[in-house]
């Protein structure tokens, strides 16, 4: 990889990246900063091309999902008009060990935008986004966790997750404190800018206005307010059941399948798309308090060093005063 770099010095890599956490407003962030006259990036959300010890196994390679040389990736940007900024958005880019040096190496004047959230809701909101996607098929939170050295030695696997088993390894997302440490080895503090997730949300033009004048542009400019990827619940025997009579694995399904071919293709497209709304996916139940407060004990060390990292205190903020 570094070699890959050195020998395209004379082409420029992005401005700016967002490196995380997920579900902390990211995909928001990168809508709302790419509808910037100012700003390219690109359609492809999740490149993830630093982060080469998170990368997806052979299984994956050619599918398109991540690209697979220097120059691959730096056509991701080859759309920048003359005068913008280029940046890119790659959650996996906070907790890869690889990262932040292979980044400073490409720009070692880059900005790096984090986004941070109480961990024990991070990790709730975590889990429901991978059942979403189908990464992951085990409902309980708890019981989640308690799979995951399991899962680091390649057992109880999803089909997707066996292509990139770490994406269930969940508190590892949580390690705030080095995580940052990292960049800051390779970064002036002046480089990294740390939004705090509640803030997003309750302010969500004071938090545009703060991005803005951290990459240097204009912040009287006017944006669209943007939320993506809000959290739901998969029931996960519906989507089964659903899944079974798309692909046509029972009777019933290859009879309805049959008649359905006289039927336009974006139609039915669009009739799963209001089937899977309506009936896989629901509104979230209610957290596991108990859950929740064994999480907040598990990372009040974290909280303490990221406050501290911040000068702020979100000990207090997230109630990890009152644990």
């Amino acid at each position: 990889m570094l070699e890959q770099i050195a020998s395209a010095a004379k082409a420029k890599a992005p401005d700016f990246y967002i490196v995380g956490h997920p579900k902390c407003g990211t995909t928001a962030l990168y809508e709302m900063l790419r509808a910037q006259p100012g700003v390219f990036m690109p359609d492809r959300k999740e490149p993830g091309f630093f982060s080469t010890d998170l990368r997806y196994s052979a299984a994956q390679a050619g599918s398109g999902r991540e690209p697979e040389s220097y120059a691959e990736y730096l056509s991701l940007f080859a759309g920048a008009a003359p005068g913008q900024l280029a940046g890119e958005a790659s959650t996996s880019y906070i907790w890869s060990r690889t990262a932040p040096s292979l980044i400073a190496a490409a720009r070692p004047d880059a900005r790096v935008i984090d986004i941070v959230r109480d961990p024990a809701a991070l990790l709730r909101s975590l889990h429901m986004q991978l059942l979403e996607n189908r990464s992951e098929d085990v409902t309980s939170l708890r019981e989640a966790l308690e799979l995951q050295e399991e899962r680091r030695a390649g057992r109880s696997l999803t089909r997707l997750a066996a292509r990139r088993p770490q994406a269930l390894m969940y508190t590892d997302r949580v390690h705030y404190g080095e995580q940052l440490r990292r960049y800051r080895e390779f970064f002036a503090a002046e480089q990294v800018l740390v939004l705090v997730y509640d803030d997003f949300r309750r302010d969500n033009e004071g938090t545009m206005r703060t991005v803005q004048r951290f990459l240097g542009l204009d912040d009287t400019l006017p944006f669209k307010s943007s939320e993506a990827n809000p959290t739901t619940r998969r029931r996960v025997g519906v989507d089964e059941m659903v899944r079974r009579v798309t692909t046509g694995e029972s009777l019933s399904a290859r009879l309805v399948r049959g008649a359905a071919r006289t039927v336009p293709r974006s139609v039915r497209r669009g009739a799963l798309a209001q089937v899977e709304r309506r009936v896989v996916f629901a509104k979230p139940r209610p957290p596991d308090e108990e859950l929740m407060l064994e999480l907040r004990r598990r990372f009040a060390g974290e909280v303490r060093a990221l406050s501290e990292y911040l000068g702020r205190d979100l000990v207090a903020e997230w109630g990890y005063d009152a644990l």
